[in-house]
């Protein structure tokens, strides 16, 4: 796209970088946490991606926007992002699904896109540095007005995104995956156990794959009844419950944390991802830390410890479980990049948990069992 079409854009950086670049997407100034993303592919689906809440999103892939947007990729019910970064943006998007480009789709969400940036010094800079924050603003091109503004502004690890993205009532997902070739989800599994979902930012193909093993699944928000919830497995109204990935630092979500505890006590089998295998790991006595600059993208390493083979998985998270959890819980799977636990299971319980994201969306599929291990142990 021609830049000269495009609106300035300024980027202030709490290390002291200030960048001038192009905004193709909504109006405004927005501050969040900076990440990079290594995935080729799925922009859509990540930048739909709860977990990505409060967060700016650099793309190491450098052209996006070629393939536009369209309403089937969705992974939630909007975009959390405070905006996204890439070299080079696509105006003209080809694909027979889009119905609307990048920047188009963008501002229907009051979302940054910010372009003609060298991703390749950003990305860069948080594996060195680690993650910062930044502002970001097509309105305001004072740098010291823009550090002013960062400087006042809350940082991530206080923010609880997860009450933001959460859904607000109870809803039940009976779609199963996506058939690109008949262009419509699967709704004809037979559905043996009914699991509850505990929505702290979940991806909707987590929910597409938990119904694709034949589960009924039923969505509830993050400030759920706990009592009720256990009264409900009592009753045998359900079977088990799964805890969805989501945005922000697990350690500030004491209440989320209490409530698993009693679910734990409760003995109800229990399966996580991402958000909630950290969220399990504090709840059994181990703290969360945070990771040097994360894990964004869908080409990660990681050995499953049962049969020595190696998946290619996708991941999204800057957090990660203490390696001393191993006194309570079997590690099942490590990340091959930098050995950190990937997967548990939790000694004399039906609880376990991945870091990594198996139903991808986008990214690999060499993980999708996880999903049918969950309905076996149901």
């Amino acid at each position: 796209m021609n830049s000269q079409e495009l609106k300035k854009i300024w980027i202030y950086i709490e290390n002291g970088i200030f960048l001038e670049a192009k905004s193709f997407g909504a109006s405004g100034t927005k501050v969040g946490e900076v990440v990079f993303n290594t995935s080729m592919s799925g922009y859509q689906e990540i930048i739909s991606d709860p977990s990505y809440a409060g967060q700016f999103i650099v793309f190491t892939m450098p052209e996006i926007g070629n393939v536009g947007c369209n309403d089937d990729d969705m992974e939630s019910r909007s975009v959390f992002s405070s905006g996204i970064i890439v070299r080079n943006y696509q105006k003209n998007y080809s694909n027979y699904r889009a119905k609307n480009s990048l920047g188009d789709f963008l501002k229907t969400h009051n979302t940054l896109g910010i372009c003609d940036v060298e991703t390749r010094f950003l990305t860069t800079m948080i594996r060195d540095e680690g993650p910062k924050m930044m502002i970001a603003s097509n309105e305001i091109s004072s740098k010291d007005e823009l550090k002013a503004l960062l400087e006042k502004s809350p940082h991530i690890q206080e923010i609880n995104y997860v009450k933001q993205v959460s859904t607000q009532k109870s809803y039940l997902h009976d779609k199963g995956a996506w058939n690109i070739l008949e262009q419509k989800y699967n709704t004809s599994k037979k559905r043996d156990k009914k699991i509850v979902v505990i929505d702290f930012g979940v991806k909707r193909n987590i929910l597409n794959e938990l119904v694709e093993v034949g589960l009924e699944v039923e969505v509830i928000p993050c400030d759920f009844d706990v009592d009720k919830l256990i009264q409900r497995f009592v009753n045998k109204e359900i079977h088990g419950v799964f805890l969805s990935n989501g945005p922000g630092d697990p350690l500030i979500l004491t209440d989320i944390v209490n409530k698993i505890k009693k679910l734990i006590n409760a003995k109800i089998p229990m399966f996580g991802i991402c958000l909630g295998h950290q969220l399990l790991s504090i709840a059994h006595g181990y703290d969360t830390y945070k990771l040097h600059f994360g894990q964004h993208g869908g080409n990660h390493p990681v050995k499953n410890q049962y049969t020595k083979s190696v998946e290619i998985t996708a991941q999204n998270h800057n957090y990660n479980v203490p390696d001393s959890i191993c006194n309570i819980a079997k590690i099942t799977h490590i990340n091959l990049f930098d050995n950190t636990i990937e997967g548990l299971e939790y000694k004399e319980s039906s609880i376990f948990s991945v870091q990594h994201h198996p139903e991808a969306s986008p990214g690999p599929h060499d993980s999708k069992y996880i999903f049918k291990q969950f309905a076996q142990i149901l």
